[in-house]
């Protein structure tokens, strides 16, 4: 499938596989059928680069998957969309999870250079030549394609933990410079658990069987992962995650606001919120700066995937361009090395109003350069109403979260029904 950098394309995407949101997708959801000769799979939605880059907001798909299904039939779609949202949630009550990660990740790169073995089975894993055909499959595809099935990429973490043995650090990586959709907080939190690291103690080993099962629809047959280990104790780690309460920005839109758009501003567009549609603007801004950094994903010396790059760059591109005709405004590029006052202050303007950028390399990019802005009180905060809602309850693990996604919907004003615990 491919990809196209715009808010269009996914909601084109989205009115596709809206029809099989119900029960199709949850009877199929975990099959993962290979690439389609042309078009998009058709028992996943492939939504998540949109999502990511924010061209479309979780919000939004949930409301219109409602339009056509019931809260109960629709409930393990909705789930999953509700995953990104406790990631983030978690991630922002864990700060010290990422930097953590950075400096592992760091940390596992440079000792590659000490160790020619590990070095060599690092080399084959991320070129696909390990001899375990499942991983490798799913290693040429990742780097062909940008994309990989959820299901392939619990099974490719397992196998390069466990029976690879190599550094999970090194395998976050590797994902975060291939995966369009490659978000800070799913991302580490997912090898995390796979590791047995979020959920402590509790691991998940790939198996042979069940990887035969769920790709038996690929197009040359069932995938193999012959010799994975069938034991393997979990990970372990010195540092403890202490949980902190969440700094939520003001409310900045709606009756509730405490710091109304009624100033001349500059909207800052990100790698995360490259659409100003989602945003629900009551004002609009007298200039749109667009900012990508999606270099800044992951470690310099591998560099990222061309994929990744022109899909990041030209949504925040596609982004500022439609929102500068929207509203009638000027747009500019923002290159890292600028300086963003220096930018705003050439277009007579003192304020910005910036989407909320969660935990990760986004945040570490651009954040530097928007604190001047905080310190003087001229930084509008937009913060989505799914994540206010949602992220306090992303406390401990997602059952917390689902129980209550219900709750959430008829409090951010999306109705659908009773939701199915």
């Amino acid at each position: 499938m491919e990809f196209e950098p715009t808010r269009a394309a996914g909601l084109k995407r989205l009115t596709q596989f809206i029809p099989s949101a119900g029960d199709a997708y949850a009877n199929t959801r975990n099959f993962d059928d290979g690439v389609p000769q042309s078009g998009a799979r058709s028992n996943v939605s492939q939504l998540s680069p949109w999502l990511h880059a924010g061209l479309i907001s979780e919000t939004e798909v949930i409301e219109a998957v409602l339009a056509e299904h019931s809260l109960e039939t629709a409930d393990k779609f909705i789930a999953e969309v509700f995953w990104r949202v406790y990631f983030k949630g978690y991630f922002e009550q864990r700060p010290t999870v990422w930097p953590a990660y950075i400096t592992g990740r760091d940390a596992a790169i440079a000792a590659l250079d000490d160790n020619a073995d590990m070095a060599a089975s690092y080399t084959r894993a991320i070129n696909g030549r390990t001899g375990i055909q499942a991983f490798d499959h799913w290693a040429r595809e990742l780097v062909s394609t940008g994309y990989l099935h959820n299901h392939a990429r619990m099974w490719f973490a397992s196998i390069w933990i466990f029976t690879l043995r190599l550094d999970w650090q090194l395998g976050a990586d590797f994902f975060l410079q291939h995966l369009i959709d490659g978000d800070a907080a799913s991302n580490t939190l997912s090898w995390r658990w796979v590791g047995g690291l979020h959920t402590k103690g509790k691991t998940y080993l790939a198996r042979a069987d069940n990887i035969a099962r769920f790709t038996a629809n690929q197009p040359r047959g069932p995938l193999r992962a012959d010799g994975l280990v069938s034991e393997a104790p979990a990970l372990e780690e010195a540092d403890e995650h202490a949980r902190a309460e969440i700094d939520m920005p003001a409310p900045a839109l709606g009756e509730a606001s405490t710091m109304a758009l009624d100033e001349p501003y500059a909207l800052i567009l990100h790698d995360e919120a490259a659409s100003h549609s989602p945003l629900n603007l009551s004002r609009p801004p007298a200039l749109i700066v667009g900012a990508a950094r999606p270099d800044a994903r992951a470690k310099a010396r591998h560099g990222i995937g061309a994929a990744v790059r022109t899909f990041a760059n030209g949504s925040v591109n596609n982004g500022a361009a439609d929102a500068a005709a929207e509203y009638g405004c000027a747009h500019r590029m923002w290159q890292s090395g600028e300086s963003l006052t220096d930018i705003v202050r050439q277009h007579g303007i003192n304020r910005v109003a910036l989407p909320y950028i969660p935990v990760g390399w986004t945040r570490d990019a651009l954040w530097p350069d928007i604190t001047p802005f905080a310190a003087k009180g001229d930084l509008i905060t937009l913060l989505s109403e799914i994540d206010r809602a949602t992220w306090p309850l992303a406390k401990a693990g997602f059952f917390g979260v689902k129980k209550k996604i219900g709750n959430v919907l008829t409090d951010i004003g999306v109705h659908g029904g009773q939701f199915a615990a």
